[in-house]
């Protein structure tokens, strides 16, 4: 059996304050009992040794694991509220609440939050979760300098965007897809509410999607049309929904498994957008022998920690072109002898998805107008 190794980690410096017991400096005279005060050693007490159980398993996206989750039950994070989880054993199938041990919210990290939902996580006595196995697969947005970790240990990504009512925003749907293709996570695209349009006017924006080989989906959940596609992509798999609030992501839910009864809204009459019905990401077992992840809608996407570089390789009909390039460090700007370049003036490039490219190259942040 390996030899238990000892790490130290950072705690986050908002941890813990001292608080002074009463204003010094604005007191008259100096007649105040002169003592000699024992207080902490500053950066030092925000660290602490945690043993590690197993060799390689020293973090699980920047969070310790301990010795003492070894005897601990195994379990699948069903939802997250705040500092409350509901985790699904893996072993009898009960569904307990639990909390995250202190040591798991107070370490240094770039999440947002520690735990997602789909994290398998190691639960101790009175429901405390003591550690976080490592993800397969997560996806991920940047939340103002902070990682967002909406799902994590899912198969694939079903990006959802509406014909109308809200908008179709193809620019979302890139990025969503960039994200998933970084993580490694199967993507696939569904078009829902066809019913409300002329399914002939999707067919271009779904023809680009198609070409480079994702799955293309046009469905409508009031009809049904596109419903048994949807059925045999999903089976057997950890799917998570994603895309804009609005776009019916719960009422397509609803069509493929009616016992699952999600709450559904209308878009808001006045500014086309879609209400919040579904407010944190949670797993939803489903008659088909898998699961979804039903996830809160998103208005913008930043994918986390994109590197400007790496972004034409995540764009699969960019990809080979970008290796004729002039320039290896080519941006397809403004680059003389750029093959993408080329390509769009030629038409065998889609003039928006290099477009789209070029703003997620330069970090720009979206707009809700932008996608």
């Amino acid at each position: 059996m390996a030899k238990p190794r000892k790490l130290r980690v950072e705690f986050r410096k908002n941890r813990s304050t001292r608080r002074r017991s009463g204003d010094l400096t604005r007191a008259e005279g100096d007649d105040h009992e002169r003592s000699e005060r024992i207080s902490g050693k500053g950066d030092l007490t925000r660290k602490r040794t945690v043993v590690l159980h197993a060799p390689g398993d020293d973090h699980v996206d920047g969070l310790p694991v301990e010795s003492a989750a070894v005897t601990a039950w195994r379990g699948r994070v069903l939802n997250v509220h705040g500092l409350e989880s509901h985790v699904q054993a893996d072993d009898d199938g009960r569904i307990v609440r639990c909390t995250m041990r202190r040591l798991l919210r107070t370490v240094a990290t770039e999440q947002r939050h520690p735990l997602t939902a789909g994290d398998w996580v190691r639960v101790g006595g009175e429901g405390a979760i003591q550690s976080i196995e490592p993800r397969s697969s997560s996806l991920s947005r940047d939340s103002r300098g902070r990682r967002h970790v909406i799902v994590a240990n899912v198969d694939q990504v079903l990006v959802v965007g509406s014909a109308a009512q809200p908008d179709l925003k193809p620019g979302l749907i890139d990025r969503l897809i960039v994200a998933a293709e970084s993580s490694g996570i199967r993507p696939l695209v569904c078009l829902n509410k066809v019913d409300l349009v002329e399914p002939a006017t999707l067919v271009p924006l779904a023809g680009v999607f198609a070409r480079m080989g994702y799955p293309v989906i046009l469905c409508s959940a009031v009809t049904g049309m596109g419903v048994a596609r949807l059925h045999a992509e999903l089976r057997g798999r950890v799917t998570a929904l994603v895309g804009q609030s609005g776009v019916g992501k719960s009422s397509l839910l609803n069509a493929l498994d009616p016992d699952l009864d999600l709450r559904v809204a209308e878009v808001s009459r006045d500014n086309e957008k879609g209400r919040h019905t579904t407010t944190t990401a949670r797993l939803l077992p489903h008659r088909h022998g898998g699961w979804f992840v039903d996830t809160p809608g998103v208005r913008q996407f930043q994918p986390w920690q994109l590197v400007p570089a790496e972004v034409p390789s995540a764009f699969r009909d960019l990809r080979p072109i970008a290796n004729l390039c002039r320039f290896p460090d080519c941006t397809h700007d403004h680059e003389t002898g750029c093959a993408v370049k080329d390509a769009v003036a030629d038409g065998l490039l889609d003039v928006r998805r290099w477009e789209s490219c070029r703003q997620l190259a330069g970090g720009d942040e979206p707009s809700e107008e932008d996608e």
